[in-house]
């Protein structure tokens, strides 16, 4: 099975990346080959909307022994159970249901029944042929009982962004598991026939548990939605401001990085929160929070990735034939190889301003909760794209009956620091860039509200302080 899936990605990794709005057609190749990409589809391919489903699947992997004394991840239990699919929905579904175990279980398949395990969070993401991408939320944990057992993986996919909600969640079906498994699918049940609410708001899930009685479950979207998926602590507990900044650098002009941390729930916090400083732009290349063992020489892409990899495979990653990759010790806090030009990507003007608010916030650090972290790291790096390409609607052209058109050129022009400008001529050049404006040239109503509030408060202060 894992060598089926490992191929499923490498074809799809070596596929030409869309570059200024252009996308080369893929290679003849089988859909079962392109169906589950490690890669960003476009904007809109994770849904954030109310109303819809929490999730699609809830399923449990656990290790299978193999004839050679292995263990293999397998699904052993899948709520719901879809029926009269059609052929092309089935085909879909199985594939997923191929490729969940092996993120299930990415460290591969050297493992052993224990008696003490401490339970982990960490999630992944999978990329669909058409764009569409499903967020795998996962809780694993050891099954209660006596004597040595083996670890299982509780796993709700879903293509709703929202980490610190189902992450709650996970507590709820970890409970449930401790009293068995028949108490899990009630309340799944009652989550799924639940809509899913808008930011801000609360949906109450009422719960039967036996010997405790009826629990009413609240969980609550947070208010600001393009933060609800992210923990930007967990960054900034592991890297100096000064490293975080090389980071974004890098992301910004979408290079090749790579993360390193032995545990799960690290890599996939940390690189979600890299992912999340690039806000109101899109990573949109290969994104793999946590590398499956089979697929390591994902790192040999030529194409920009950003991948989390296991610290056990460091020696294994360092011997790849890659090209040039910006590698990141979560564990030390440090930057094993770089480029070596991070330091002057940005404008030091603006850089110097990210360095000062960052770390204004790593004085303060135990005077804020996480959601407040999280509004002031942000803030941050929002007010660098609004300094830097908040006058971009300016420059769109439009048309009577039709899209509008972006004049690049004057748009550049128009940028009156030298400094800004020289970065800005290379950050046009990027797939998230591209993709922002081609979303832009839509509709003249803007797709990212948080962001053009933003555009509109920095106008506004900046006449005051004309007119004062």
């Amino acid at each position: 099975m894992a060598s089926n899936i490992g191929n499923f990605f490498r074809r799809s990794l070596r596929r030409s990346s869309r570059k200024e709005g252009k996308q080369e057609a893929p290679a003849a190749e089988s859909n079962s080959s392109r169906a589950l990409q490690g890669k960003a589809g476009d904007r809109s391919s994770v849904l954030y909307s109310a109303g819809q489903f929490f999730f699609e699947y809830l399923v449990v992997v656990s290790l299978k022994k193999t004839s050679d004394g292995r263990y293999e991840p397998k699904i052993t239990y899948q709520f719901p159970k879809r029926e009269n699919l059609l052929r092309g929905q089935k085909e879909e579904e199985e594939r997923l249901l191929q490729a969940i175990p092996l993120f299930c279980f990415p460290d591969g398949n050297n493992w052993a029944p224990v008696t003490d395990f401490t339970s982990e969070t960490f999630s992944f993401v999978l990329t669909n042929v058409d764009g569409s991408r499903k967020i795998g939320y996962c809780r694993r944990l050891l099954p209660s009982g006596r004597g040595v057992r083996l670890p299982e993986v509780f796993c709700i996919i879903s293509c709703l962004g929202c980490f610190g909600l189902f992450s709650k969640i996970l507590d709820e079906v970890e409970k449930r598991r401790q009293i068995s498994m028949a108490v899990i699918y009630p309340f799944m049940q009652g989550l799924r026939e639940s809509p899913f609410p808008a930011p801000g708001k609360t949906v109450t899930i009422k719960s039967f548990i036996p010997e405790s009685g009826t629990e009413l479950i609240e969980l609550t979207r947070p208010l600001d939605a393009h933060l609800e998926h992210v923990e930007f602590q967990a960054l900034l507990q592991r890297l100096s401001p000064d490293l975080i900044l090389h980071i974004f650098a890098s992301a910004v002009l979408e290079r090749r990085l790579i993360f390193l941390a032995e545990e799960l729930s690290v890599l996939s916090q940390c690189i979600h929160a890299v992912a999340a400083l690039l806000y109101p732009f899109t990573w949109a290349h290969t994104y793999i929070p946590v590398v499956p063992e089979c697929l390591l020489d994902t790192v040999c892409c030529p194409t920009p990735f950003m991948v989390g990899i296991q610290m056990r495979h460091l020696e294994r990653v360092l011997d790849q034939p890659m090209e040039e990759a910006l590698i990141v010790d979560l564990c030390k806090g440090k930057i094993i190889r770089a480029v070596g030009d991070e330091e002057e990507i940005l404008p030091i003007k603006l850089q110097n301003e990210m360095l000062t608010s960052l770390n204004r916030h790593n004085n303060n650090n135990n005077v804020h909760t996480p959601e407040q972290v999280n509004t002031l790291v942000s803030e941050a790096f929002v007010q660098f794209f609004v300094r830097i390409v908040g006058h971009y609607a300016s420059h769109i052209k439009w048309n009577k009956n039709g899209p509008g058109t972006f004049q690049e050129r004057a748009f550049c022009k128009a940028i009156a620091s030298k400094t800004n400008r020289k970065f800005v001529k290379k950050f046009v050049k990027t797939n998230m860039f591209s993709l922002f404006i081609e979303d832009a040239e839509k509709s003249r109503i803007p797709q990212e509200v948080y962001f053009q509030q933003k555009i509109t408060e920095y106008h506004e202060q900046k006449k005051h302080r004309r007119d004062s």
